[in-house]
């Protein structure tokens, strides 16, 4: 059996960090969300996403992807079956132990891919808190949010596209997990309710907006449409990367 070359860190030897950790000071952090997302598509859909594209980022810079943070607070979508939530606190000081750990092995540089929310400010506290030392760079992709900015020409539904597991999300795994996609079983759900007070910021229940756990159109998602988006947003985090931290694309 041949030996196969990875940017996981979790598959390296210490031997092989050890030789690659010479090559790059960036280290890709992804973190999801382990949560209901809609009845087509699986409770992990935010971190299988989120650690793919953290691997296809990999792949073009050689950097080393660590550790990947599965589950993050989702209190407000606990009513549906499946769904695990982790306090924010205990988010934190996982990801502080975590990160802190691999500055003492030389990295500098933190890219968080991150497709949950929830975590956004803690991932922020956490950077601001790292970049006290001025030889720390990071930064955040808040992966859902991020698409739509990068979307122009793709997606048919409008904001409802980029909703929860709605047309960007679904297209987007049909492309990358094709497998796990349970298509007789999407849905067109738009919300129960309109909200009279969106510059209010509010928390409700998600059971309160959808029944299915989907809110917009899952139905005009295609495997297209997920590959363009990927392609597109890829791209642009490729193109962060070497014009603003001047790393490299492998050839």
């Amino acid at each position: 059996m041949s030996f196969q070359t990875t940017n996981f860190l979790k598959e390296m030897s210490w031997t092989r960090f050890q030789e690659r950790k010479k090559e790059t000071n960036l280290v890709i952090i992804p973190s999801g969300a382990f949560e209901v997302y809609g009845p087509h598509l699986p409770l992990g859909t935010d971190t299988l996403v989120a650690t793919k594209i953290a691997e296809l980022v990999a792949a073009r810079i050689g950097s080393i992807i660590g550790p990947v943070l599965e589950v993050g607070d989702s209190a407000t979508l606990d009513e549906f079956p499946g769904t695990i939530t982790i306090r924010p606190e205990s988010f934190k000081q996982y990801l502080v132990d975590s990160v802190l750990s691999l500055k003492r092995w030389g990295f500098t540089d933190f890219l968080f891919i991150n497709t949950h929310v929830g975590n956004v400010p803690i991932i922020n506290q956490i950077s601001v808190d790292l970049q006290r030392d001025e030889r720390v760079r990071c930064a955040q992709v808040d992966y859902w949010r991020f698409l739509k900015q990068h979307d122009k020409g793709i997606i048919e539904s409008g904001e409802l596209a980029h909703a929860h597991a709605s047309e960007a999300g679904t297209s987007v795994m049909m492309y990358l997990f094709p497998e796990l996609c349970d298509l007789d079983k999407w849905v067109h759900e738009p919300p129960k309710k309109q909200d009279p007070f969106p510059d209010i910021i509010q928390y409700p229940k998600l059971s309160s907006i959808t029944g299915s756990g989907t809110i917009g159109n899952a139905t005009l998602a295609t495997a297209e449409k997920g590959e363009r988006i990927v392609k597109r947003s890829v791209d642009r985090i490729v193109q962060f990367l070497v014009e603003s931290w001047g790393y490299h694309e492998k050839n």
